[in-house]
């Protein structure tokens, strides 16, 4: 890596932190975000958030990872493909694209030869959206630039229809609900992210199974922010099943969520694309530990 410091100067007071380290660094504002978000980007020694007002003196470090990406032998499982772009199911412990700690093994190492590509992101080729690593599930890569920008608007205009399978602690869930909360980080610890703040985020459940302590909910992402399911779900008090980060992890158990169902109109031919991923092995054994199916049909 190389270092990049630069202190704030007076013109400069009151600039978002992204778009201010772009300009001074010479790299695009989604890289500069992500620099943040990964840590790599500090305020006087701290982290702070995309959006942090810059005050004149801050002192701004930034470490660049080295430019490039290689692709690597990665077994992943792939749903779909032409030659626009291709769906895959992600496997569980799977880094979707490179950044602090996760400099290569990612989805991104093992799509290359594939020719995925678009954005302005050079770490994150065709990437239109995105999985926590120990998630699996349903993902959609673009391979060309007018692929990736259709993609990524219909994404934003709500077209793209995703659907999670969720295994939560605690019972008494209504058959259906929806949780309407912003989503943004935490302001006291930039790591994690929280509900009551941030972007506009709506998920929507319904109650697939209960057994003694735990309900299985299918889960329709109406947004898509940063670990909102999670998030979400934890802010109502029914965390995700060995959630590390929002509820309590469980040994030898992975966060049990897992992305099910992905359609979207393909945005070439503007065939409507449905594509379903069944409940991996560990999860479904989980399920089963648990008391309940892992494929149940909702009442």
């Amino acid at each position: 890596m190389s270092s990049e410091n630069f202190r704030v100067g007076p013109g400069e007071t009151g600039e978002r932190l992204d778009r201010l380290a772009a300009g001074r660094i010479g790299i695009s504002r989604s890289a500069a975000r992500r620099l943040i978000e990964d840590g790599l980007l500090l305020v006087a020694g701290r982290r702070e958030s995309p959006s942090y007002k810059a005050r004149e003196g801050d002192e701004v470090s930034a470490e660049l990872p080295e430019p490039g990406l290689s692709p690597e032998d990665i077994p992943v499982p792939v749903v779909y493909e032409d030659e626009h772009l291709v769906v895959v199911d992600k496997p569980a412990g799977l880094v979707v694209h490179p950044g602090a700690g996760n400099p290569s093994g990612t989805l991104v190492n093992a799509l290359l030869t594939r020719g995925i590509a678009g954005g302005d992101d050079p770490d994150r080729p065709g990437v239109v959206h995105r999985l926590d690593r120990d998630t699996s599930g349903l993902m959609v890569v673009a391979k060309g630039e007018s692929a990736y920008t259709d993609l990524v608007g219909m994404m934003s205009r709500r077209e793209v229809e995703r659907v999670y399978r969720a295994v939560v602690v605690g019972t008494g869930l209504p058959e259906t609900g929806t949780i309407d909360s912003p989503v943004g980080r935490d302001p006291d610890n930039p790591t994690f992210m929280t509900a009551g703040v941030g972007r506009h985020a709506v998920t929507h459940f319904q109650k697939l199974a209960e057994t003694d302590g735990h309900t299985m909910l299918r889960v329709r992402l109406e947004t898509g922010r940063t670990h909102q399911i999670r998030v979400h779900l934890s802010a109502i008090r029914y965390p995700v099943y060995a959630d590390p980060l929002y509820g309590t992890p469980v040994p030898d158990h992975r966060l049990w969520l897992h992305a099910e169902r992905l359609a979207f109109r393909h945005p070439v031919t503007h065939d409507t694309l449905a594509f379903e991923a069944p409940v991996p092995r560990d999860l479904a054994a989980a399920a089963a530990q648990l008391g309940m199916p892992a494929s149940p049909e909702a009442g």
